[in-house]
């Protein structure tokens, strides 16, 4: 359990995120930080479990994350269709009984870390067919997309307990021209376990990409190029394109499921 109206709220609630565990909060009544408790839990109650329990990187196993004054803890865990990783900075947060905790006398308040694609064991899992090789990589505190090939890697600097959560989806090619790969829903810490089935036509004259999830939100792609026509359960909706980085959005709307259609 976990106070959700808390200075380390966030580290506890996106540790429950990319753990695949249930969500149980030991608030005092009214006394509740529902802005994070949203990026958590639908308004259902159900949560976006990921498929396994969490589990921490290689590169990580036999490391200090909460003494050594050095090392970030990075959790993985995989979606249907996507990938997810904590990074955390537990330097100078706690200490292990019977060692001296150096850290804490002279706590190092940014740290900086790698994080790669490689860091989640498994990902052919999710990769399947279609694959280039490319991942498109979304961090949820910055709201940033990136393109990363799977070997390489990117730094990330923390402050003592801070966290981010990125989703990683694998780009695939249809259509030989269209380059895609689904985030989720953006304003939840795990966006991709939004996501239940993606389904591609096979008509080359009639290009279009499914998308069925569930929760309300915003919904995320990597999309290069730019659609032409974008639908929410058959209703035709307006949605964001940002060329810079091929981020394409789209809000869901209030239904608990949703069908979303990506014309080209």
């Amino acid at each position: 359990m976990f106070y959700s109206l808390h200075n380390s709220a966030e580290f506890h609630a996106v540790a429950r995120a990319v753990g695949g565990c249930g969500v149980y909060v030991s608030d005092k009544p009214s006394q509740h930080d529902f802005k994070i408790l949203r990026r958590l839990v639908l308004p259902d109650g159900s949560v976006l479990r990921a498929k396994y329990p969490g589990r921490p990187s290689r590169d990580c196993l036999f490391n200090d994350p909460v003494m050594d004054g050095k090392s970030l803890l990075k959790i993985w865990n995989l979606n249907e269709f996507t990938g997810i990783i904590g990074v955390f900075n537990c330097q100078g947060a706690g200490s292990w009984p019977c060692l001296e905790n150096t850290v804490q006398r002279d706590i190092i308040s940014d740290l900086s870390g790698q994080v790669s694609p490689t860091d989640i064991e498994y990902f052919e899992e999710v990769s399947g067919k279609s694959w280039m090789g490319d991942c498109a990589v979304f961090s949820f505190n910055t709201g940033t997309l990136s393109r990363l090939p799977v070997q390489e890697s990117f730094t990330i600097t923390l402050n003592t307990l801070q966290c981010d959560v990125f989703t990683v989806s694998p780009i695939k090619v249809y259509h030989q021209k269209i380059k895609f790969a689904p985030i989720g829903l953006i304003n939840m810490y795990n966006a991709g376990g939004a996501i239940r089935a993606v389904e591609v036509s096979k008509d080359s004259s009639n290009r279009r990409i499914v998308i069925k999830g569930r929760g309300a939100g915003l919904f995320g792609a990597y999309s290069d190029p730019k659609p032409k026509f974008c639908s929410v359960n058959s209703q035709e909706h307006e949605f964001k394109y940002r060329s810079e980085d091929y981020f394409f959005t789209i809000p869901t709307g209030g239904t608990s499921s949703w069908d979303i259609t990506i014309r080209y």
